[in-house]
């Protein structure tokens, strides 16, 4: 049975260079991030060199290099949160889980995305962790969310 990043690529027959970056989307929205070997495929596929293929994919921040945990924590930094403080809760988190953001935890439970805008400036500063909104977060009040998915799993 052929994997699903050969099933997209099949897709994409007789295609030039100008298909890289659908040719990404498809492979993330269906693998959920881009692994090396979809980049060895994809390259080989459209005869460019893998360096060229992550040059690309690391330019924008849409893309991912790692899968995301369970529960995937996206900090907005639009300019209501920046202003009230999302700094602050996005270094809080990037402490308390051990990773950066763009990264997972060890153990597959977290990972951390930075967004430009969730559009909900009134909540501001904001996180979505797998769609459900936390608002008007302190360095303390985003431990404490973190800690409640951690006993979740308890």
């Amino acid at each position: 049975m052929k994997g699903s990043i050969d099933k997209t690529l099949e897709q994409y027959d007789n295609v030039e260079r100008d298909s890289l970056i659908a040719i990404l989307q498809e492979i993330q929205e269906t693998e959920g991030y881009l692994s090396e070997e979809a980049i060895v495929k994809t390259g080989k596929k459209l005869k460019i060199p893998t360096s060229k293929i992550y040059g690309v994919a690391t330019f924008y921040n849409q893309f991912r290099f790692e899968p995301k945990g369970k529960y995937h924590v996206m900090v907005c930094r639009g300019t209501a949160c920046h202003v009230l403080g999302s700094l602050t809760v996005l270094q809080e988190l990037e402490k308390t889980l051990k990773i950066k953001a763009g990264q997972t935890t060890r153990d597959g439970l977290f990972s951390i995305e930075v967004v430009a805008c969730i559009g909900a400036c009134g909540l501001a500063p904001v996180v979505s962790i797998n769609g459900t909104f936390h608002a008007k977060l302190t360095a303390t009040s985003i431990n404490e969310i973190i800690e409640s998915y951690r006993k979740k799993e308890e």
